[in-house]
């Protein structure tokens, strides 16, 4: 193991002995591009915290779920993207909720300032009501009564 900017890093021969596998399998793990360990001055492989992670992953679906390395690929793909996009909903989501506040405080601005003060709430309840009135119903030059 080696230390680097207070990072842990670990050489291939610790990581090929800690998950029991051979140090050629990790190489074909990067050939493949499954894993992109880091690199030393002298070209020495360092894998990070982040790459144990990766090939624990790889590990479980080659070894527990019996996916090949193609399909490995496409998984680890996927996942990446999907990471993505729920980075940026989440980032369109904290836009909505300013947006929301900022609107909001503009509301409550021109409430302030309107001539006549009630919430929109009662604007809407009362645009929604309809007045008890008597309807009537005339032809004109008729002398009828209104019907009620």
């Amino acid at each position: 193991m080696a230390k680097s900017t207070g990072k842990a890093y670990f050489m291939i021969s610790a990581v090929a002995q800690r998950y029991d596998i051979h140090p050629q399998t990790l190489r074909l793990y990067e050939r493949e591009g499954l894993l992109k360990p880091s690199r030393t001055e002298g070209n020495t492989r360092l894998y990070s915290e982040d790459d144990l992670e990766q090939l624990e992953t790889i590990l479980t679906l080659t070894r527990e779920l019996g996916v090949n390395l193609a399909g490995v690929e496409i998984i680890l793909n996927m996942r990446r993207k999907m990471e993505q996009m729920q980075g940026e909903v989440n980032e369109f989501m904290e836009y909505v909720k300013r947006e929301l506040a900022r609107g909001l405080e503009d509301w409550e601005q021109r409430l302030g300032t309107a001539l006549v003060k009630s919430s929109p709430t009662d604007l809407v309840k009362a645009s929604m009501r309809l007045p008890d009135a008597t309807v009537t119903v005339a032809e004109p030059g008729s002398r009828r009564k209104p019907r009620e």
